[in-house]
Parts: C-alpha cells; structure tokens; sequence
C-alpha cells in the first residue's frame, strides 16, 4: 500500500490539505496527517481544526509521497521550517513524489531547487518566487516527473486526483473520479 504525509502548519488552506486527504484515502493510500509542531492545527481563516495523526517530529520518513498545502501563513510557515526543508531534500534525493499547491510550491519547493529544471505552477502572482530555471505555467495541475503542483483551492479537486493517480495508479484515479462525479 503506498504511503502518503500531508504536513500542516497553522494557517494551511482548509480545502487543500483535507481535498487530497480525503481522496487518497478513497484510493487506499496510506495517508498521514502530520501538524508541523502540534497535533491541532487551525486552517486559513480560523473556522476549521484538525486534529493530525502526529506531529512531523514523530512521522518518520518512510513515505512515497510528501503533499505541502498552501494557504497563508500555512505555506510560509513551512517555508520556516529546517525539518520541512530536511524531509523535502531527503524525499527529493530518494526520488519520491513530492507535491504542493497554492504558494507552497514558489514558497517552500523553490528556495531549495526542486522546481530547477522543471514546469510547475503555483497561485496567480506567487510565480515571481519561483527559480529563474523553472517554467511557470498557467494550468491546474503539472506534473513534471515526481513533483506535482498545483494553483489553489479551486483546484484542489484535481490535485487530489493528480496524487491518486501517481500512488494508485489511472485506473484508480478514473474510478475515484466517476464515483465522486468529477468532470
């Protein structure tokens, strides 16, 4: 079963972090939800807590994918973290999937080099961040070999479905899609 950790920090947007938690679930994936420095964390606007599985210091680093939500201050948040930067250089040196949507990809992947090379994308604006070796496109999701990044909430939906289908495969993804009705 392949293993998935979404990291929140206080301020993470609420449908980035629980759109793909929900769906990976649906495609039996593994998924931990890890808080950066507790087990409570509190979304974007101060409406929506969850409670995580455990916090990063204690979720090891055996997973086949990292997912970074954006929102603010959640993504710099991250951005400030050493542990965050270790387990994304790590993840990237092993070749694991590594994904963030909204400002998590310019604010967080960017300052360590991972969207060298690479097309990615990132909410409207925040692409001013992104390294001058990275190609910014406008669309929903990219996919560029094991990094995924994606826009924003809006796009949320089709991140989740981006991850399915790197961890379980098209066939889950299709299914997962046809039986919530997406498009």
């Amino acid at each position: 079963m392949p293993k998935a950790i979404i990291i929140l920090a206080d301020g993470f947007e609420d449908i980035e972090a629980v759109t793909p938690i929900d769906l990976l679930r649906r495609a039996n994936v593994e998924v931990t939800v890890a808080g950066l420095d507790s087990v409570s964390v509190t979304g974007a606007r101060g409406k929506i807590r969850i409670t995580a599985d455990t916090i990063l210091d204690k979720a090891g680093v055996d997973y086949d994918a990292v997912i970074l939500p954006g929102g603010m201050p959640g993504a710099a948040n991250l951005a400030k973290s050493e542990k965050i930067r270790s387990l994304i250089i790590e993840m990237n040196k092993k070749g694991k999937i590594i994904a963030a949507i909204c400002a998590a990809p310019a604010l967080v992947l960017s300052p360590l080099g991972i969207l060298n090379n690479k097309n990615a994308t990132c909410f409207p604006g925040m692409e001013n961040e992104f390294n001058p070796t990275t190609k910014f496109l406008k669309e929903q999701v990219v996919v560029d070999g094991k990094i995924i990044t994606s826009r924003g909430a809006g796009t949320a939906f089709l991140f989740g479905l981006a991850l399915v289908e790197a961890l379980a495969g098209k066939k889950m993804r299709d299914e997962i899609a046809l039986k919530t009705v997406y498009q």
